[in-house]
């Protein structure tokens, strides 16, 4: 069952400026979905409309099972967002900003404490949200959003700026969420490398299309897909003529010889032929993308 579904959303800045083709949207209940694409790809232009920040053009958004437009208010209700930089306010502490946000939910004092503890800040004490670290106020913004306990959880970007320890904070933090508190995640990013690590499946956009959608284990399986056999010998025609009479096509790049992937023993009797005709062997390698790769690869498919 989807969690949230958009089906051919689209959206325009101007008649001139497509934002949005047709994107369809699906993020597994229970998953943790990386919505990814390069700065302007079209990621919070999406989230905005599927929040109802924008108003929708063409398209529509499902969530929860139900029409987001006709149940707007019973949706928000369950969904908890963080859209962009951090709304908090600064000469407020942890406790205090979340008191705020608790007039509007009407939730009791002891949501206050259990979110501040999940996010681990419940011993700020005194301390103004000002004083605090970027990664803290993060955590803080990630709190507010939980304070309606929330069966969704859509993050724009929460890494942004950043350094490597607070990148690894928000991310067992989110894994935390999704695993003991159920909570379905939808969060953003422009680097798969940040949460290559975090998610369970993955949405790719570019350029305001789609360009892949589906689980980790897919996008690697397009990793062994793109994988290739690298050889440099002494004589590049002759290499050539010995691969193509195995009935295997390659081809010459930057100086090597570039083949599809083959079974190991094949490649032991290439090897075996090649030394039977006197061509010396300097390198035989299997190159194996990463995902980060496939992902600049899909990218720049436009």
């Amino acid at each position: 069952m989807y969690c949230l579904e958009t089906n051919k959303l689209t959206h325009r800045f101007s008649e001139k400026e497509m934002v949005l083709n047709n994107i369809n949207l699906q993020v597994e209940e229970g998953s943790i979905y990386g919505f990814l694409g390069p700065n302007g790809a079209g990621k919070t232009t999406t989230l905005r409309l599927v929040l109802g920040l924008l108003k929708k053009q063409h398209g529509t958004v499902t969530v929860f099972g139900n029409p987001f437009e006709q149940n707007r208010v019973a949706i928000l209700k369950k969904l908890g967002s963080l859209i962009e930089s951090p709304s908090i306010y600064a000469h407020l502490t942890a406790v205090e900003n979340l008191r705020v946000v608790q007039k509007i939910y009407q939730c009791k004092n002891e949501r206050i404490e259990a979110v501040l503890k999940m996010v681990d800040l419940a011993n700020t004490g005194n301390k103004k949200a000002g004083q605090f670290s970027l990664g803290m106020k993060q955590r803080l913004s990630i709190a507010i959003a939980m304070l309606n306990d929330p069966a969704l959880l859509i993050l724009d970007e929460p890494t942004n700026g950043l350094d490597p320890n607070g990148i690894i904070e928000i991310r067992e933090l989110l894994k935390r969420l999704n695993r003991e508190q159920g909570i379905t995640i939808l969060i953003s990013s422009h680097l798969l490398s940040e949460i290559e690590k975090l998610v369970t499946h993955i949405g790719i956009i570019n350029k305001g299309n789609m360009m892949f959608q589906g689980t980790v284990q897919q996008l690697v399986g397009k990793q062994q897909q793109s994988s290739f056999i690298r050889l440099e010998t002494s004589d590049e025609i002759k290499t050539l003529q010995v691969i193509s009479n195995n009935n295997i096509t390659a081809h010459v790049e930057n100086g090597k010889i570039i083949m599809s992937l083959i079974a190991k023993e094949l490649i032991g009797n290439i090897n075996q032929q090649l030394a039977d005709n006197n061509i010396a062997v300097y390198e035989i390698a299997t190159v194996k993308n990463d995902l980060e790769t496939i992902f600049m690869n899909l990218i720049n498919q436009q």
